[in-house]
């Protein structure tokens, strides 16, 4: 038994881009084949791009989706590809091609599809049946798809047990704090438990809401990682498998002897190992990932995706000399590059100085565009205009929202005129209490911050800052002044909201974890906050769901995830 050399192509595809996707797939066959691999793996769905929705009941689509497979079958000459597609049969199926040596070799057929927080797959997919092993070059391969691997038994065990040596496992897995610990974890224990290796290949990149953050990796029998693709990166990860480890960790293990052995197709492609000497591949080290690093680069993916995928060359945001601002034209300058983003001061009555001068003062920082339009001229006559309409009331948030949304229409008015994409540059913790105007500051294309709440905004201004030691981009008045939305004299957040702190704690808990009133007041939090809390956050729902699309990293974002009507008498006391 030899070395086996696997290439995992980690690829940022674009949904529905059927012929720029098969490109992309094309140019790392050609890696793959330059470095000698003897498979090269690419993600789950990787010609439609994931996740196609409703694209799928095209009849169009699937076709030319069908037509790439059969094109790039060609382009496999003395070599084997394990790729993404949607089969058509007497439905639809998540599937992966076998492609060897210029031919379809075989399919696999996704058996789990997830049908909970963003994926929808029952709504399009039939379960796939049955399970195949291939010989490449000597080597035994499975074939799986993301969830089949995600909870034990299933497809990956019966094929563990039926004398695979490697299980490859297509993936569009979208990034959430945290998850790549839990997915690592979950790997680990299906290689150790079933003895055998495995090679999970994940997409990178921004799809509207959802960022893949690749990782994809290589696991060896008992456990191990063998080799690991940075984060949020596009790479070609090679890496040889020695069979006899495989052998041996089957062998040593006598669990497996317990188990009923499954009876296999098996489908015979290349025996002998690939001819002439390669140079082995040196292993290297599993990259560092930082859990806050990792929720700015999700964020800066997310939107360089949806910015570039959809058309756009520059963005225009209001730079209102507040935390959340700063940070959205941080990451957009990062994202795009500092030519490419616009910030507009949109000053009014209230505004202090201090603010003014931190928003260019950021903009100087970052190199990016900045003007200043005042909003006086527009907003006293709106005001006198809607003097006899008002008479007998006092001032009060109509007043304010007024300001919020002539900000919204002349930041619009840049976007029609420009083509600019304008960027909103409201968090999760305003989002979720209702503290926010509709078709004011939600007035955009894409809401960076959107899953972010305001705790979290602070610590990744803190670490951006301390990737650039020298020359931190976000003043650190910016960071320390007490933040306020300025519509009113002397107006701060903690006027209408809780600490942060202890908000977002509450947010936490209401909005992702589902805990009722009793028990965050049994928790220790104070009656009247939490009443007030879940109130703001029932009463809100239908400024969410005319919110622009925004980078999911919880578990449970506003949108396509957290999904609950907007009329309804339940109310939790």
């Amino acid at each position: 038994m030899g070395r086996f050399r696997i290439a995992l192509a980690q690829i940022d595809t674009t949904v529905g881009d059927v012929e720029g996707n098969l490109e992309r797939v094309a140019a790392r066959l050609e890696e793959a084949r330059a470095a000698e691999a003897d498979l090269v793996a690419f993600p789950e769905l990787v010609i439609t791009g994931y996740p196609p929705e409703d694209l799928l009941l095209k009849g169009a689509f699937v076709a030319a989706n069908l037509a790439a497979v059969e094109r790039l079958a060609a382009r496999t000459r003395g070599l084997t590809a394990v790729v993404g597609f949607v089969e058509r049969s007497a439905d639809l199926y998540n599937a992966a091609a076998v492609l060897h040596d210029g031919r379809l070799a075989g399919i696999y057929r996704k058996h789990r599809l997830p049908n909970y927080g963003v994926f929808d797959e029952l709504r399009y997919f039939r379960k796939g049946r049955g399970e195949c092993l291939f010989q490449v070059c000597g080597a035994w391969v499975g074939v799986s798809i993301c969830e089949d691997i995600w909870s034990p038994g299933g497809p990956v065990e019966r094929m563990a047990l039926a004398g695979a040596d490697i299980v490859v496992n297509l993936n569009a897995s979208p990034y959430q704090r945290e998850k790549w610990r839990l997915r690592r974890r979950m790997l680990r224990t299906r290689a150790a438990d079933y003895g055998v290796a495995i090679a999970y290949v994940n997409q990178v990149g921004g799809q509207d809401e959802l960022v893949f953050d690749g990782g994809s990796l290589v696991l060896d029998a008992a456990g191990g990682i063998l080799a690991q693709a940075a984060a949020f990166e596009e790479e070609l990860l090679l890496c040889d498998v020695e069979l006899e480890q495989v052998f041996r960790a089957r062998v040593h293990d006598p669990r497996r002897r317990q188990m009923r052995e499954a009876a296999l197709e098996r489908v015979v492609l290349s025996t002998e190992p690939a001819p002439g000497v390669r140079a082995p591949i040196v292993p290297r080290p599993a990259p560092e990932r930082d859990a806050v690093g990792d929720v700015y680069a999700a964020l800066v993916a997310g939107t360089t995706g949806y910015v570039r995928k959809n058309g756009f060359q520059h963005v225009v945001l209001g730079l209102s000399g507040g935390i959340d601002s700063a940070l959205v034209a941080t990451m957009a300058a990062d994202a795009l590059g500092a030519a490419a983003v616009t910030g507009v001061a949109l000053p009014s009555r209230y505004s202090s100085e201090g603010s003014v001068r931190d928003a260019r003062a950021l903009a100087t920082a970052l190199g990016i565009d900045f003007r200043t339009i005042a909003i006086e001229e527009i907003f006293e006559p709106t005001l006198r205009t809607l003097k006899d309409a008002f008479e007998g009331t006092d001032p009060d948030v109509t007043e304010e929202n007024i300001q919020a949304r002539i900000r919204g229409l002349l930041l619009m008015a840049l976007s029609n005129k420009f083509g600019w994409l304008v960027l909103t540059t409201g968090n999760k913790s305003e989002m979720a209490t209702g503290y926010a105007t509709l078709y004011g500051d939600m007035a955009g294309g894409f809401a960076v911050l959107k899953d972010v709440p305001k705790t979290l905004v602070y610590a990744l201004c803190e670490w951006r800052n301390a990737q650039s030691p020298g020359a931190p981009p976000i003043p650190r008045s910016i960071i320390e002044k007490p933040p306020s939305a300025e519509l009113r004299p002397d107006q701060k957040d903690s006027d209408s909201l809780p600490p942060y702190d202890v908000l977002d704690a509450i947010l936490e808990r209401y909005v992702e974890l589902d805990w009722s009133t009793a028990e965050l007041v049994e928790a220790g939090f104070d009656p009247d906050t939490v009443r007030r809390v879940v109130r703001l956050v029932d009463i809100s729902e239908y400024k969410r769901r005319q919110a622009p699309p925004g980078v999911k990293i919880t578990g449970r974002a506003f949108g396509k995830d957290r999904r609950l009507p907007i009329t309804s008498r339940w109310r939790d006391k």
